[in-house]
């Protein structure tokens, strides 16, 4: 029996459940589960709890205005009880300031019209929510010493977005490490890599940004293979306490 007639439902729904259109129901989810052989009840039961927490997430609104790569970042994010994120030339996304946001989406090519740059600034926004939530992830930055120098939009909006950074990594769910130049060498530098652990190790993504959009990885052998690079780059990173004595160098320095 096809999964339509198993749980009831036209193939169009079937599909739309696929996509992410539609949501499925925790009893729905525990049959397809059970026909599916899958004998893993802590999986099952992470999923269950995800199905039953939010139905329809706040992202849902922005369907059919932006990317659904987009949406699935704040899906994932919504769902995640760790995350761990390392970028070299760019702030952390979660911790950027709306000024360092709007110079980044200005920059796109080919560029974007003010309607959808508007319509990101607000999603950015929002998604930025879940570290402010009443049970945030936790939160672990890896930020290089390339990024905080970056001066996007000139020295004014480069000395908010750092004062800004320091603001946030005295909350206690979120925990700021920067890679000084003086590190050296490392994997990965080349990439941003943002690490989503979920519920259960077997709902962990690691979320990849691309020219053409995000990509998502969830195989456990690709898995593997980011958070080594990330174990490496914590390892190589300054302290919390010694990154935010860093970062008032740099706001300090002439």
């Amino acid at each position: 029996m096809g999964a339509a007639g198993l749980l009831g439902l036209d193939r169009a729904k079937i599909s739309n459940i696929e996509t992410g259109i539609r949501t499925i129901g925790p009893e729905r989810l525990r049959t397809l589960a059970c026909n599916c052989d899958c004998s893993d009840q802590a999986y099952v039961e992470a999923l269950v709890s995800m199905a039953r927490s939010n139905g329809r997430g706040w992202w849902e609104r922005y369907r059919g205005a932006l990317a659904p790569g987009l949406l699935d970042i704040a899906e994932l994010e919504s769902h995640a009880v760790r995350m761990r994120t390392a970028h070299i030339a760019h702030i952390l996304g979660l911790l950027q300031t709306s000024d360092h946001a709007l110079e980044l989406f200005r920059a796109v090519l080919p560029p974007l019209p003010e309607h959808e740059i508007a319509l990101r600034l607000a999603f950015r926004a929002e998604r930025q929510q879940v570290l402010a939530s009443d049970n945030p992830p936790e939160y672990v930055g890896l930020v290089h010493e390339a990024a905080l120098r970056m001066q996007f939009d000139g020295p004014k909006v480069a000395r908010a977005q750092l004062e800004h950074l320091l603001a946030l990594s005295e909350r206690p769910a979120v925990r700021l490490h920067v890679i000084p130049f003086a590190a050296g060498t490392f994997p990965g530098a080349g990439q941003t890599v943002n690490y989503l652990q979920g519920p259960v190790p077997r709902l962990d993504t690691v979320q990849i940004d691309n020219s053409h959009g995000p990509d998502f990885l969830g195989d456990e052998a690709q898995l593997a293979k980011y958070r080594a690079p990330l174990d490496w780059m914590e390892r190589i990173a300054l302290s919390a306490e010694d990154s935010r004595a860093f970062i008032h160098g740099i706001i300090d320095s002439p």
